[in-house]
């Protein structure tokens, strides 16, 4: 098919759909800000056992989770190839799979929290805060990936401001009940860091119903008769849901998991240690809302223009999002650079974590050029449904190169600031090896359609 946009009516398109998802993700972020940045006022105990807590919670939920992140690209190649009338069976399919996941997901976490934590080398106040924490927020887990689907729909028909209204909405709500439970006011017990995994689990809660009644109601996605008709459950739907999404989410989870696993890791090192690397790396994670941002529109846009076979525009519009991302990228680490002391103030008072934690920072410097290559090279390669690539690169580069390189270089002089370095050196290799991959498809698919 014919070109339809200019290079700078793509931007715009990209622009369009980019910003509310951009909205969205920091907004959600901004609920596990509220957790770190509350839980350190409380107390540093508070943020290192918040910290643990989510370091097992974060890998699990984002992993899982990604699994789901297959309805975005199903749906909107559907809606690009015109088959409308899949589109709701599609996503009640999602559901499906998302409430079997999250059972499955209660029930390891019931048999096997008490021995994580107890293998781990923690004071029994933290321990007991990461504890308490985690099974506070499992009541969260099922409306959280119902929610996770539904979101997937809305976004895969370009619909993202939807999304970003009903987290603005949710926003609040999570911010008050953090307010009220970790520090105890107007009579509620005061909870400390686990009160902000109470907050957490009613916060998914709300957004979780809002999204359905929206869905339910208003246009467009009231036309797609969602919860209009009672679908059964499709093994065969499933199954494909399955075989795009597992790949991506246990891309995503190598990822998560492997700064997860550093944190446990430095559970060998003084709390102040633990806290000041959770804060930092708290702030380059809400930095990397933006090239996920852009990774996510990528999916939208790509999946459309590669289910209307319109190779030339899939391929422009990558290359627009990496672009984008890699000049934010340069505008975020001079903002790290010029004011790593303010921003190290937010998340504590305590001197001698404030000067860890403005440290640790340094070092975000260079996961933002990393991340803003990878991120949105993963987006386009969802949006074409070329997934499996991805996951061994993932594993790869964060397990076989990452780790172990900052875990040599965390046992030399350089310390905590060694896993850092390994970080930093996973993500490259990753975002090189996404790049190559991404070439190929990209040549591939366009051999495909001049045969075509």
């Amino acid at each position: 098919m014919k070109q339809t946009f200019t290079r700078m009516q793509k931007m715009r398109q990209l622009l369009i759909i980019l910003l509310p998802i951009l909205v969205t993700q920091v907004t959600m972020f901004a609920m596990t800000f509220f957790d770190t940045f509350m839980s350190g006022h409380a107390s540093s105990t508070d943020l290192a056992g918040v910290a643990i807590g989510a370091s097992i919670w974060v890998p699990v939920q984002t992993g899982l989770t990604g699994i789901l992140f297959a309805v975005t690209p199903m749906i909107a190649q559907l809606v690009g190839e015109k088959r409308h009338d899949r589109v709701g069976f599609t996503v009640i399919q999602g559901v499906y799979v998302a409430v079997i996941v999250a059972a499955a997901v209660a029930a390891a976490g019931f048999l096997a929290l008490d021995p994580v934590l107890g293998r781990m080398n923690l004071e029994a106040t933290v321990r007991d805060i990461a504890r308490g924490f985690l099974t506070a927020i499992s009541a969260g887990i099922l409306p959280l990936f119902v929610y996770t689907v539904l979101r997937c729909f809305m976004d895969g028909l370009g619909q993202t401001r939807m999304s970003m209204m009903i987290t603005l909405i949710s926003l609040p709500v999570n911010a008050a009940l953090n307010y009220l439970l970790i520090f105890g006011k107007f009579g509620f017990p005061r909870l400390g860091g686990i009160g902000a995994g109470v907050a957490s689990a009613i916060t998914y809660w709300v957004i979780c119903l809002i999204a359905a009644f929206f869905i339910s109601r208003s246009h467009p996605f009231a036309e797609y008769r969602v919860f209009g008709r009672l679908h059964g459950l499709s093994l065969r739907a499933c199954g494909e849901l399955l075989r795009i999404g597992v790949p991506i989410g246990f891309a995503i989870f190598f990822e998560t998991s492997i700064f997860a696993a550093v944190t446990l890791l430095m559970s060998e090192f003084q709390t102040v240690t633990i806290a000041a690397h959770q804060a930092a790396l708290n702030f380059a994670s809400f930095l990397y809302m933006i090239p996920l941002s852009i990774s996510m529109a990528l999916t939208i846009l790509v999946g459309f223009e590669a289910g209307a076979r319109r190779e030339t525009d899939a391929r422009q519009y990558s290359y627009l999002g990496i672009g984008s991302a890699l000049g934010m990228a340069v505008v975020c680490a001079v903002v790290l650079l010029l004011f790593r002391r303010p921003i190290a103030g937010i998340y504590t008072s305590e001197p001698e974590v404030l000067g860890l934690v403005e440290h640790f920072l340094l070092y975000a410097l260079f996961f933002q050029l990393s991340d803003a290559l990878a991120a949105p090279i993963q987006g386009a390669l969802r949006g074409y449904k070329d997934v499996n690539v991805t996951l061994i690169v993932a594993l790869v580069s964060y397990w076989v190169i990452g780790l172990p390189v900052g875990y040599w270089l965390a046992h030399t002089e350089l310390g905590a600031f060694g896993y850092w370095i390994g970080l930093i050196t996973g993500l490259a290799f990753g975002a090189a090896g996404l790049f190559t991959r991404l070439a190929y498809v990209q040549r591939s698919r366009a051999r495909e359609s001049k045969v075509a």
